[in-house]
């Protein structure tokens, strides 16, 4: 199953005491494929870098790198389905591109394309995710 990983999501699912490590330990055991852009990998250094440590971020996007179920996607086209918060597209284009299942995300910005009929894009917030993989 491709999925696309809100950076809020991916930053929630990294530490242990987390109740969403399970995000991180299935993606790691294979379980699901992450996709991602250029755009969206320098957005998780970024806030990782910013929350958790340059050294800390660095790592997470090595280990990231280095995973046979991270799959970069390549966008030549943007959908422009955001408007509240066009930042947010890069993950959307990713979703279309990649045939994701789903963009797992606790951004209401998204709630949109839960009103758009094509493309369709799937919306699930990360607590309805972790019960998809437990």
């Amino acid at each position: 199953m491709n999925i696309v990983l809100d950076t809020n999501c991916l930053l929630m699912s990294l530490s242990r005491r987390s109740k969403y490590f399970p995000v991180w330990q299935k993606l790691k055991q294979g379980e699901y494929t992450l996709c991602y852009t250029n755009e969206i990998l320098t957005e998780y250094e970024e806030i990782l870098s910013n929350k958790l440590g340059p050294a800390i971020a660095k790592n997470i996007i090595s280990a990231l790198l280095n995973l046979p179920n991270a799959h970069q996607v390549q966008v030549f086209f943007h959908l422009h389905l955001i408007t509240a918060d066009p930042d947010d597209n890069k993950f959307v284009d990713c979703a279309f591109k990649s045939g994701a299942r789903y963009i797992v995300t606790q951004d209401h910005h998204y709630d949109v394309l839960r009103q758009i009929e094509f493309p369709l894009i799937e919306v699930i917030g990360i607590d309805e995710f972790l019960r998809l993989l437990v």
